[in-house]
C-alpha cells in the first residue's frame, strides 16, 4: 500500500472535555463492535473528540486506515464549523487532514483523512458508491434530530454492514434515546454498545419567565434595575409580548456579570426583529459596545466567523435551532429559551406540509439550556413556566412521522433506496400512510401504475417542497403564471393570515372582502400579497405596521411567515435554473440585514405578461385535483371525489357566484364538510391537466353514414364526478376490431356508405336484383345469407380497416 499523501501530527485530547475521560472506552468499543453509540450531553466533546480516536486507531488514510473517516452534520454550517475546530486542534491547515464538503461548498484535498458533510452529501454519494467502500469509518452526529437524511442513512447502513464488515460506525446521540439505535443495529451478539458521556461541567440554574405573566422578579432587583435604568417605566406590563420579554431577560442576565448570552429564536425573521428590538432597548438604556450577532444557517461565511470569534464586548447572539447541537458559540455563559422551533409538518386536513412555528420538545429544550454552563456556571432563562414545559413531548417527533410520504416516496426511490414499504426505518410509518403518499402521488400524476416515478415524479423529486405546491410549480412553469403561483402556494403552505374572531366575524369579512378577486378566493391572494408589499413599503415602524394588519383582521405574524416562505420558494425556483413570469413577483425583496434596514429590490423574475386567469387557475388545479366538485341538483351542497359532499365555507365571499364547477385548497370538516378556499373552474380544464385520472368509458358504439365511421359516446368521471358525457369519438381508434365488424356489417353489406368504388354498387346491385327475383318467385333461398356476406368480407378486408377512410387508404 502506497504511503499516505498526508500522515496526521500527534492528535491530543483535551483533558477538560468529558469525552477525553472515556476514551479508551469508545476505543475499546469501536475496536470490538461495528456500531457503537455514544450518547452524551451537549457540551461533553463528542462532535470533535470522536474523529480523533478514530484517528488514534489507525482509522483514516493518513493514520493507515484504508478508507476516509466521514462524519455527517445535519446542518451545513455545522459542517463547517466542526471541521475548522478539529482542523484547528490538530495544528494543520482546513483540508489538509480535516476537510468539508457540502452544498456549493468544498474544501476537501486528496489524501485528507477526515470528512465533513451534511448527511444528504453521503446519502448522494450512495448512489455512485453503494457500498461507501471511500470510507472505513462513518460518524452519524446529532442522530437524536431523527431527519429524513438520518432516518435514510440509518437505515441504509443497516443494510450494508453485513457486506462491509470492515466498516466501522458510530452514531452519536444527545439524549437518553440512545437505545432505540442499540436495538435498531441489533445483531446476535445482542444491541450496539452503547457508551454515556457526560456533558456540562459547570451547573446550569433554570428560571422560568413566561411571557405574558407579570414578573416574578424581586422587588431588591426591581429597585436595582430601576436606579440602573432611569426612564424605564416603573410598573411591569402585565402582557408582554416577545420582545419585551426576551429585553426583560436580558436585562436580568446582564446584572449577574460578564459573559455572552444566547438566544433561541424560531426563526431568521425573528432574529432580525429581535435585533432591532434589542438595539432600540440598549440605546434607551445608554448601553454601549455591546455586539448583537445573528447565527442561522444561511448568513455568509464571514457572519458566521464573527459569531466564532470569542474577544471584545459583551454579546449577545440570537440564533435558530443551528445552534442547539454540535456548534459551539465560544464565551456563552447565559441562555434566553423561547421554546419554539419553526417545524414542518403534513397537514391531513389540508394534504399539504406547512411550516408552523411550534413548541420544542423537552429534549430540545434541554439542549439549549445545556449550551450555558460550559466555561462557568450558567443561567438558563425559560421563557415559558415550568408546568408547560412537563407537557412538552419527551423527544422530538422524527421526521418520518410528521412528513406527507408522498415527498419521502420519490426521494427515497430518486436515491435508489429500497421501496418504503421494506425500507428498515427506526420509526415505521403506518400502511394507511404509506397508501396515502402512492394515493396523492398518483393524483399528482408523479407515479404510474406500478409506483414507478414518472417524468413529473422525477422532477418533484428536486424540488425540496410538498407535492401538492410542487406539482403547481411544475405546472406554472409550463403555463407560464410561475411568479403568481410562488405568490400563492407559499400562503397555502402557512396558516391562513385572515383572522375572523368569533365575536367580529362579519367585521372581517367586510376587511377580507377587498381582496376578492372575482370568481376566485385564490386569485385574491395576489391582492393581499400586493396590499401587503404596499404596506411594508410604506410602514413607518414595525409597530404601526402591526396595528394596521390587525384593524384589517391580518395576523402580522403570518403574514411575515407568508414572506418567509415565498422567499424560500424563490431561491427554491432559483437553484433549479427557472425565471418566475408574472406581475405579483416582479420585485422580491431580499431579506433584510441584521440591522433592520430594508434592502433594494432586486430583479427575480423575467418581464412577461401576468398570467391570465386560466394560465393561474390550470397550474393551481394541478395540484388540486383531489379537491374538485360539481354543483349537486338537488340542493346547494357541491359533489366531490369519492362520493363526498360539502358546502362552499359561509365566509367565503364567492357563495352563489361559484359555479357549477370548482376547486377547493382545503376541505375542512366541523359541523358539515367545509371548502374553503374556492375557485371556479371549468370542467375543460380538468382534462388538460388531470387526463390521467379520468375514467373514460365508451357507449353505444355504432356506424354513422355522413363521417363513413364507427362512432360511441365517450363517458369520462374523476374520482366519480361525471366530467363530460355523450362526447362523440372515433370509436376505431379504441376498439379497431369491433369498430371492423360494424363497418364490414353496416358500410359493405347494408350499404350504409356513399362509396366512391365500383365493386360495391356492383354487389350491392346484384343484391338487390336477387332480392327481386326472390320476391317474384316467392322464395327466400335464392340470396345466401347476410352472415355469409358478411364472412366474404372478412376474408378480403385486412385488419386495419374499420372505416371509410382507411378502407380508401387500403383500397
Amino acid at each position: 500500500m502506497p504511503p499516505p499523501i498526508h500522515p496526521i501530527p500527534a492528535v491530543h485530547f483535551p483533558p477538560e472535555l468529558p469525552v477525553s475521560g472515556r476514551r479508551e472506552d469508545i476505543a475499546q468499543a469501536v475496536a470490538a463492535n461495528q456500531v457503537v453509540i455514544v450518547c452524551g450531553e451537549t457540551g461533553s466533546g463528542k462532535t470533535t473528540q470522536l474523529p480523533k480516536i478514530a484517528l488514534a486507531l489507525g482509522r483514516g488514510l493518513g493514520a493507515g486506515g484504508k478508507g476516509l473517516i466521514g462524519h455527517t452534520q445535519p446542518r451545513r454550517l455545522a459542517a463547517v464549523t466542526v471541521a475548522r475546530r478539529i482542523a484547528q486542534e490538530l495544528g494543520t491547515p482546513l483540508g489538509e487532514h480535516v476537510g468539508y464538503k457540502v452544498r456549493f461548498a468544498d474544501r476537501f484535498q486528496a489524501g485528507a483523512s477526515v470528512k465533513l458533510m451534511t448527511d444528504g452529501i453521503l446519502l448522494a454519494e450512495t448512489q455512485g458508491d453503494p457500498l461507501l467502500s471511500a470510507y472505513d469509518t462513518l460518524i452519524i452526529d446529532e442522530a437524536h434530530e431523527r431527519s429524513l437524511n438520518i432516518d435514510f442513512l440509518l437505515g441504509y447502513l443497516r443494510n450494508i454492514l453485513p457486506r462491509r464488515p470492515d466498516l466501522k460506525v458510530i452514531i452519536t446521540s444527545a439524549t437518553i434515546d440512545a437505545e432505540r439505535f442499540a436495538r435498531h443495529f441489533a445483531t446476535a451478539r445482542g444491541p450496539a454498545p452503547v457508551i454515556e458521556v457526560s456533558g456540562r461541567l459547570y451547573p446550569v440554574e433554570m428560571r422560568w419567565r413566561p411571557v405574558g405573566v407579570e414578573s416574578q422578579r424581586k422587588p431588591a432587583a426591581d429597585a436595582t434595575a430601576r436606579a440602573e435604568l432611569p426612564g424605564r417605566v416603573q410598573a411591569e406590563r402585565e402582557e408582554r409580548d416577545m420582545h419585551a420579554a426576551m429585553c426583560d431577560a436580558v436585562d436580568e442576565l446582564w446584572r449577574e456579570g460578564g459573559g455572552d448570552i444566547l438566544v433561541f429564536l424560531p426563526g431568521e425573521r425573528e432574529i432580525r426583529e429581535a435585533a432591532e428590538a434589542l438595539r432600540k432597548h440598549h440605546l434607551e438604556h445608554a448601553r454601549h459596545g455591546i455586539d448583537i450577532l445573528p447565527l442561522y444557517a444561511r448568513l455568509s461565511q464571514a457572519e458566521q466567523d464573527r459569531v466564532f470569534q470569542s474577544g471584545g464586548g459583551r454579546r449577545v447572539v440570537l440564533a435558530t435551532n443551528v445552534a442547539e447541537t454540535s456548534l459551539t458559540v465560544p464565551g456563552v455563559r447565559y441562555v434566553i429559551d423561547t421554546g419554539l422551533a419553526r417545524v414542518k409538518r403534513y397537514s391531513y386536513r389540508q394534504k399539504v406540509e406547512q411550516l408552523q412555528v411550534e413548541p420544542i420538545s423537552q429534549a430540545a429544550a434541554n439542549q439549549r439550556a445545556g449550551r450555558c454552563g460550559r466555561v462557568a456556571g450558567g443561567i438558563c432563562i425559560r421563557l415559558y413556566d415550568e408546568a408547560d414545559f412537563a407537557a412538552r413531548p419527551r423527544f422530538t417527533d422524527p421526521e418520518i412521522l410528521r412528513s406527507s410520504l408522498a415527498a419521502v416516496i420519490p426521494r427515497m426511490q430518486s436515491l435508489g433506496l429500497d421501496a418504503i414499504e421494506q425500507f428498515p426505518f427506526i420509526d415505521p410509518p403506518s400502511r394507511r400512510a404509506v397508501a396515502d403518499g402512492y394515493q396523492l402521488l398518483a393524483e399528482l400524476g408523479a407515479v404510474d401504475g406500478q409506483n414507478r416515478l414518472t417524468a413529473v415524479g422525477r422532477e418533484l423529486a428536486r424540488l425540496p417542497l410538498d407535492p401538492r405546491l410542487g406539482r403547481m410549480i411544475l405546472e406554472a412553469r409550463k403555463q407560464l403564471a410561475l411568479g403568481e403561483v410562488l405568490v400563492i402556494a407559499s400562503a397555502l403552505a402557512v396558516q391562513d393570515p385572515r383572522e375572523r374572531p368569533p365575536d367580529r366575524q362579519e367585521a372581517a369579512d367586510t376587511a377580507h372582502r377587498r381582496f376578492f378577486d372575482g370568481h376566485s378566493e385564490l386569485a385574491g391572494w395576489l391582492k393581499l400579497w400586493a396590499h401587503h408589499q404596499e404596506l411594508v413599503a410604506h410602514k413607518k415602524s414595525n409597530r404601526k405596521l402591526q396595528d394596521q394588519l390587525r384593524a384589517e383582521f391580518l395576523s402580522p405574524l403570518r403574514m411575515r411567515e407568508w414572506q418567509d416562505v415565498h422567499s424560500q420558494l424563490l431561491t427554491v425556483v432559483a437553484e433549479q435554473g427557472w425565471m418566475a413570469s408574472g406581475h405579483p413577483a416582479r420585485q422580491h425583496k431580499a431579506a433584510a440585514p441584521p440591522g433592520g434596514q430594508e434592502p433594494a429590490a432586486r430583479p427575480v423574475v423575467s418581464a412577461a405578461a401576468p398570467a391570465t386567469d386560466e394560465q393561474l387557475h390550470l397550474s393551481l388545479l394541478a395540484g388540486l385535483l383531489g379537491n374538485v366538485g360539481c354543483k349537486a341538483d338537488d340542493g346547494p351542497h357541491y359533489l366531490g371525489a369519492r362520493g363526498i359532499k360539502f358546502l362552499i365555507h359561509p365566509s367565503s365571499p364567492i357563495g352563489r357566484k361559484a359555479g357549477r364547477w370548482i376547486m377547493a385548497a382545503e376541505l375542512v370538516e366541523t359541523t358539515r364538510l367545509y371548502a374553503r378556499g374556492v375557485a371556479r373552474i371549468e370542467p375543460q380544464w380538468i382534462e388538460r391537466v388531470g387526463g390521467h385520472l379520468l375514467h373514460k368509458t365508451l357507449l353505444e358504439p355504432h356506424w354513422e353514414k355522413k363521417p363513413a365511421q364507427v362512432s360511441a359516446f365517450e363517458r369520462a368521471t374523476l374520482y366519480g364526478l361525471v366530467v363530460y358525457n355523450q362526447r362523440r369519438v372515433d370509436y376505431g381508434r379504441v376498439n379497431p376490431a369491433e369498430a371492423r365488424e360494424l363497418f364490414i356489417r353496416h358500410a359493405l353489406v347494408e350499404g350504409e356508405w356513399d362509396c366512391r368504388w365500383p365493386f360495391l354498387k356492383h354487389n350491392l346491385k346484384l343484391i338487390a336484383e336477387i332480392e327481386a327475383l326472390e320476391d317474384r318467385a316467392r322464395r327466400r333461398d335464392v340470396l345466401v345469407d347476410a352472415a355469409l356476406i358478411e364472412a366474404f368480407y372478412e376474408r378480403f378486408v385486412p385488419p386495419e380497416v374499420h372505416s371509410g377512410a382507411t378502407f380508401d387508404a387500403w383500397y
